[in-house]
């Protein structure tokens, strides 16, 4: 069983996350270095597994020359995996929504346009991937503005028009409701 924290695990995962929403490279990085010293207060590092789209948090002992050594590897449960892709846990989906509505309701503040796609992000995050709005990757955010908004939403010109600054919006509220909650 891995020794570390399920609530580093979560907050690594949430900082990855973050990490590929952002457009700004010094801010993906000050997510990116976050990470690593939250996990290196641990004895940890992370790495994600292209092949899989997976975060993996491993020993720092593991590693020997910036790479992983199967030799020094005693015990593979003391790695702590999470996939990047994907639906969440439908189980959480009511907490998810739930959240996803807190956003929704704080974007709302910045104007109609903004509430209305907000909404429809909201929806999509919760109903196609029972996530929080703020883990959305840029394949999805993609994917939300080129087929689900475009069909699903039935946007006015101004929503379209406003609709990258309205994600923009739900990642700082989502952020700023993150931040008051922990």
């Amino acid at each position: 069983m891995s020794e570390l924290p399920e609530a580093v695990v979560d907050e690594a995962e949430r900082l990855t996350r973050l990490a590929r929403t952002v457009t700004d490279e010094d801010e993906r990085e000050a997510y990116r270095k976050r990470r690593r010293e939250l996990l290196a207060e641990h004895g940890f590092q992370v790495r994600v597994r292209k092949t899989d789209d997976t975060l993996v948090c491993h020993p720092d002992e593991w590693l020997a020359d910036g790479k992983i050594r199967p030799e020094r590897i005693e015990d593979t449960d003391r790695a702590v995996e999470r996939s990047l892709s994907g639906a969440g846990d439908p189980d959480d989906w009511e907490q998810v929504a739930a959240h996803n509505d807190a956003v929704v309701e704080a974007v709302a503040a910045h104007g109609t346009i903004h509430g209305a796609n907000a909404r429809a992000f909201a929806d999509f995050m919760s109903n196609h991937y029972a996530r929080p709005v703020e883990s959305a990757t840029e394949t999805e955010r993609r994917e939300f503005r080129t087929e689900y908004f475009v069909r699903n939403a039935w946007p006015t010109d101004e929503q379209r028009a406003a609709v990258e600054e309205s994600l923009s919006l739900a990642m700082a509220e989502a952020d700023a409701i993150d931040d008051s909650n922990g």
